[in-house]
C-alpha cells in the first residue's frame, strides 16, 4: 500500500490545526467517523469531484506508515481502495503541505506526488 497519503483541506481549517497540533477531521470526516485520504493516484480525481472550483486549499502529505493500524484501505469510489484514518491525525505524521491553486482551466494544480 501507499506510504504517503494525501488530504485536501481549506487553508483556514489547516491554520487551526497548526495552532492545536492535531487534526480531528473536516466536517465530512467527522460525519463518516474517519478521516478521508487519497493516494497519489487518487488525489487529482478527489479534488475534481469534491473540491471543484474551490480556491485557497492546501494539499497535505502524510506518512501513512506512521499511522499504524488506524489507517485502513477500504473500498470506495469505483471499488478503489482509499485510505481512511480511524483516529485523529497527529501533526508529526505530516511530511509537507503545499498550496493547491486553481489553474486557468479551473482544475487544481498539483505538485509532484509520490506513492
Amino acid at each position: 500500500m501507499a506510504n504517503t497519503v494525501y488530504k485536501i483541506v481549506p487553508r483556514e481549517m489547516w491554520q487551526t490545526v497548526r495552532e492545536t497540533g492535531v487534526f480531528a477531521g473536516a466536517p465530512i470526516d467527522l460525519k463518516d467517523g474517519f478521516i478521508h485520504f487519497s493516494t497519489a493516484a487518487q488525489a487529482v480525481e478527489t479534488a475534481r469531484l469534491h473540491f471543484a472550483g474551490q480556491d485557497d486549499l492546501l494539499l497535505v502529505a502524510v506518512d501513512g506508515a506512521s499511522l499504524g493500524e488506524a489507517l485502513k484501505f477500504e473500498a470506495s469510489r469505483g471499488g478503489d481502495l482509499f485510505p481512511h484514518l480511524y483516529a485523529s491525525l497527529p501533526l508529526d505524521a505530516v511530511l509537507w503541505e503545499a498550496p493547491l491553486p486553481l489553474g486557468a482551466d479551473g482544475a487544481h494544480v498539483f505538485p509532484e506526488l509520490h506513492p
